[in-house]
């Protein structure tokens, strides 16, 4: 199916109440969680999209109830001299989740096919390669029992020069804009053009895309936590362990336990 990005501009409020809908996203997600580590299950839960299109906010209300021993997010930046030295998707395989593990990217391999792309980072040909490496490297990783949920959180200029605005005007939100925020900016009409291009490229039938309206962030956090526990849930078996009798038994000597009926 073909992915237009100008079908996710609305900026809708959020209709309903966010709190009480947030709570209830994150308790299904400690479940989820939960399932991983009862089941041996693995996920990768994988984030694109514009500077300040609200990436990082979604990502702290989908971890804030999950146990940190059993997950981690992977802000990926400009790779390192090692990682250069190597084939791109190499420094992704390193952060891939283990048995019971969830892997959060905070932007990933799609670097190759927009960033590396649109400033010149990558030859047309590699490029060009990356997108049947991408299908491959997604296929071996769903094709090996690994979940992959791929999310894309678009917004509008006019958005997106709104928070970048705002962010200048807090002095304790600065940090969070510099100079590669405008370079890009600058090029907004190559990069829409690389994102088309990688939606059909690679909005498989094993890795689908799905595209979260960010231009209004509770609207957007709602989306895609709601978008990833569904496709989660119906991934990964949701049954709990059964009572352990030997631990029933330790716990009725150590304070009278008894099982509820």
């Amino acid at each position: 199916m073909t992915i237009s990005l100008s079908d996710y501009e609305t900026g809708a409020k959020y209709d309903g109440d966010y709190s009480d809908d947030l709570a209830v996203l994150e308790d299904r997600l400690e479940r989820l969680q939960a399932a991983h580590i009862i089941h041996g299950q693995r996920s990768v839960i994988m984030f694109e999209g514009w500077d300040a299109a609200g990436k990082g906010g979604i990502i702290r209300r989908l971890t804030a109830s999950l146990d940190p021993r059993f997950f981690e997010v992977w802000p990926i930046s400009a790779p390192t001299e090692e990682e250069k030295a190597r084939h791109f998707l190499w420094r992704f395989w390193k952060r891939l989740p283990g048995n019971r593990e969830i892997s959060v990217f905070d932007r990933s391999w799609y670097g190759r096919v927009l960033v590396e792309r649109v400033e010149g980072y990558a030859s047309e040909a590699e490029w060009r390669k990356g997108y049947d490496e991408i299908n491959e490297f997604e296929a071996q990783l769903t094709g090996s029992r690994t979940n992959l949920v791929k999310l894309f959180v678009h917004i509008t200029q006019d958005e997106q020069d709104e928070r970048f605005a705002a962010r200048l005007d807090d002095p304790w939100k600065r940090w969070k804009t510099g100079p590669e925020d405008y370079r890009n900016r600058s090029k907004r009409k190559e990069y829409l053009a690389a994102m088309e291009e990688m939606f059909a490229q690679t909005n498989t039938r094993w890795a689908p895309w799905k595209v979260v309206d960010g231009n209004h962030k509770k609207t957007a956090r709602i989306a895609a936590l709601t978008h990833i526990v569904e496709t989660l849930e119906a991934a990964v078996p949701m049954t709990p362990p059964d009572l352990d009798p030997a631990v029933v038994k330790l716990a009725g000597k150590a304070f009278g336990y008894k099982p509820k009926d």
